[in-house]
C-alpha cells in the first residue's frame, strides 16, 4: 500500500502547475497592460477643451442673407477680431459686441441680441471718461463695392472672461452687430449708431 505522500504528491504538483498557468495567462491579458486613468491628465484635457481659443461669426443682413464672416481670437490681453464682409452698404459703420448670442430676428432689427456686452455697467464710448463698456469697438469703413476686410483689437473682452474682462462665451453667448451709422464714442447709449443692419452670432470653435 502506497503512503499518503506518494498519493498526494502528484496532485499537489498538478495544482501548482495550474496556478502557474493562470499567472502566465494573467500576464498576457491585454487589459492588464492598460494603465489606469490619470485624474490629473483627464482634468487637463477637459480644461483644454473648455478653453476655446477662437470663435467664428457668420453675418446676415435684415433680409436674412449672408453678408460675411469673422473670427474672434483670444490673446493674452484681449481679443483679435477679423472681419470679411460683402454686400454691405458703403461708408463708416459702428460695430459692437452685444450681450446675447442670437440673430434670429432680422425682421425686427436684431433686437434679440440685447444691449452691449457690459457686465460692469459702464457708460458707452471709447472716448467717454466714464466708459467704455465691454462691447465697444472702433468703427469700420465699408468700401464702395460693399466689401470690407479689417482686423480689430479689444482689450475689454475675452472669450472666457480672462483677467476680469467681459466674457463673450457665457451662458447666453454674444453677437457682433453692425449699425447703420458710425459711433461717436461718447453719446449714450450707443453713440448715435442708429439701427442694426447686420448681425453675427459668436460661436465657439474654428
Amino acid at each position: 500500500m502506497r503512503s499518503a505522500r506518494s498519493i498526494f504528491a502528484p496532485m499537489i504538483l498538478a495544482a501548482l502547475a495550474g496556478l502557474a498557468a493562470c499567472a502566465d495567462a494573467g500576464e498576457s491579458d491585454p487589459a492588464a497592460d492598460v494603465p489606469a486613468d490619470d485624474p490629473a491628465a483627464t482634468e487637463a484635457e477637459h480644461a483644454e477643451m473648455a478653453e476655446v481659443q477662437q470663435a467664428t461669426v457668420e453675418f446676415i443682413n435684415l433680409d436674412g442673407d449672408p453678408v460675411g464672416t469673422g473670427t474672434v481670437t483670444e490673446s493674452p490681453n484681449g481679443v483679435v477680431i477679423n472681419l470679411d464682409l460683402f454686400n454691405m452698404p458703403p461708408g463708416p459703420r459702428a460695430i459692437h459686441i452685444h450681450s446675447v448670442g442670437t440673430c434670429e430676428d432680422p425682421d425686427e432689427g436684431f433686437v434679440a441680441s440685447g444691449g452691449h456686452l457690459n457686465p460692469d455697467g459702464r457708460e458707452h464710448g471709447l472716448m467717454n471718461p466714464e466708459g467704455p463698456d465691454g462691447g465697444d469697438l472702433p468703427n469700420i469703413v465699408v468700401r464702395d463695392d460693399g466689401t470690407l476686410q479689417v482686423e480689430l483689437f479689444s482689450h475689454l473682452a475675452s472669450l472666457h472672461g480672462a483677467d476680469g474682462r467681459a466674457r463673450i462665451l457665457d451662458e447666453d453667448g454674444a453677437a457682433l452687430v453692425i449699425h447703420e451709422n458710425p459711433d461717436d464714442h461718447m453719446t449714450q447709449p450707443i453713440g448715435g449708431a442708429g439701427p442694426r443692419i447686420a448681425c453675427g452670432v459668436i460661436r465657439a470653435g474654428s
